[in-house]
């Protein structure tokens, strides 16, 4: 269907009919497809895709004439109509979408792996993937269950791309110090948001130990107290799993020699705490802001260090892919 939607559009089909109007593609017809197919990955729209290729198949222009404008590379924004609705974002948002439909594999990896290059996991997670994985779950949910399978190849090539992207674990540099700890609260198994803050974490130096989704509370207390972690962050998506009662028992949490005793900085994370945060505890907007909170907690080197984190202007912005679950 879409070769035969960019031959009518757009002239880019095969150029060899037999006497019995079949097509016969050529190698530079295949070349040419493979051309249009490279540039809409990218996020650049059909139209000025096929633009590009048929100006290049053309040759270079007369020298009176001007040159033909090249196709804008993918960094900017694009309200291309496109098969999900994205709406006013980056041109990789429209190329990983795409390439998210197709079922193309390959694609998004390079894609995802590119994004990160360019911008960083927190300009990637933000700018690029938080986009694409709102629109699927979008038109998940407004579809009946019909892209499911889109939702689920990328949610997991993104977080395929967050672990790569993160070094290996550092060392906890003195056991005075500590560590940073991830978790989502019991039941919750959203876990791509807590693996963008890993993979920051990490690109940071920071020493961060991830549990992963639903952590039961027995075994976070149990974590806590044999990692003697600087910060906790906990992740809750949904409101009925955000337990204020949880975050109040992490932060209570001591350890250490009578007179010394010491205990986490807690952090909450996700939409869910948005009506229930218990006092004391820390409340960073996105994950830019969770990053600097976490490290000037590591800098400081005491657990009673204080980093104010100023409040989300109205409605915090949900900060997880859409339905996205973890695999």
């Amino acid at each position: 269907m879409t070769l035969r939607s960019w031959d009518r559009r757009y002239g880019i089909g095969p150029t060899a009919r037999t006497e019995g109007g079949h097509r016969r593609w050529t190698a530079a017809d295949v070349a040419t497809v493979e051309e249009m197919c490279r540039l809409t990955a990218t996020g650049i729209p059909p139209a000025d895709a096929a633009r590009a290729v048929r100006t290049a198949a053309a040759g270079p222009p007369p020298a009176a004439d001007a040159a033909a404008p090249a196709p804008p590379p993918p960094t900017g924004r694009s309200r291309a109509a496109g098969a999900l609705p994205l709406g006013d974002v980056r041109q990789e948002c429209r190329g990983l979408a795409r390439a998210a439909v197709r079922l193309d594999a390959p694609a998004l990896e390079k894609q995802l792996i590119a994004a990160v290059e360019r911008h960083g996991v927190v300009g990637a997670w933000q700018e690029v993937m938080v986009p694409t994985l709102h629109a699927v779950g979008r038109r998940w949910a407004s579809s009946g269950d019909r892209y499911v399978e889109v939702e689920h190849l990328l949610a997991w090539h993104v977080s395929t791309a967050l672990r790569r992207s993160a070094p290996p674990a550092a060392p906890v540099a003195s056991p005075a110090v500590g560590c940073v700890l991830l978790a989502c609260v019991p039941g919750e198994q959203h876990t791509l948001p807590l693996e963008a803050l890993h993979a920051a974490l990490g690109r940071e130096g920071l020493p961060v130990r991830m549990l992963g989704a639903a952590v039961p509370a027995e075994a976070l207390d149990a974590a806590v107290r044999r990692l003697g972690p600087v910060a906790v962050v906990l992740w809750a998506q949904e409101s009925a799993r955000a337990v204020p009662a949880l975050a109040r028992h992490v932060a209570g949490l001591r350890w250490g020699m009578k007179g010394a005793r010491r205990g986490p900085t807690v952090l909450l994370g996700g939409p869910g705490w948005s009506r229930s945060q218990p006092a004391g505890v820390l409340r960073p907007a996105g994950l830019a802001q969770a990053v600097e909170a976490l490290r000037a907690l590591c800098t400081a080197g005491w657990v009673g260090a204080h980093v104010p984190v100023p409040p989300a202007a109205g409605r915090p912005r949900r900060p997880s892919g859409g339905r996205a679950r973890s695999r």
